[in-house]
């Protein structure tokens, strides 16, 4: 699925109007409020959405609710997050996960997990002292 990304103001809503466009299209329904209200409240149980509603959807004034979301994602057939969150969202957060594996040893993942122990208030006190040293030292 292609999706132009928008930059700007309400850049979330609008390159979410943008995907659920192209599903629509993709899956071969015209993308108008009329079709998207109908179809939605075919597949989705509970209250139904309004022309109103799904047209802020298209629109890119409003995002759905999770229940709905996934409803709209079911009926699509397109993943819930790559709906919500455009198709690159897996490997980016794989890549994510990646840079951090690759960037610490045993000894540094041994005090993450001592530190992830720590009650609450003590966290913090080391999270207070590292971060003064990083503003101390800095690259």
């Amino acid at each position: 699925m292609q999706t132009t990304l928008i930059t700007g103001m309400n850049t979330t809503k609008q390159n979410f109007a943008a995907r659920l466009i192209e599903a629509m299209r993709a899956s071969g329904f015209e993308p108008k409020p009329a079709v998207l209200e109908k179809q939605f409240n075919l597949h989705y149980v509970g209250e139904p959405m309004t022309l109103h509603g799904v047209r802020r959807w298209l629109r890119g004034e409003t995002l759905p609710a999770q229940d709905k979301l996934i409803s709209l994602a079911e009926w699509l057939r397109i993943p819930p997050d790559e709906l919500r969150y455009g198709a690159t969202i897996r490997t980016e957060i794989q890549q994510a996960r990646q840079k951090w594996d690759d960037a610490i040893n045993h000894q540094e993942r041994e005090v993450f997990e001592a530190f992830l122990s720590l009650p609450a208030p003590q966290r913090k006190v080391v999270r207070e002292v590292i971060l003064a040293f990083k503003q101390a030292y800095p690259k």
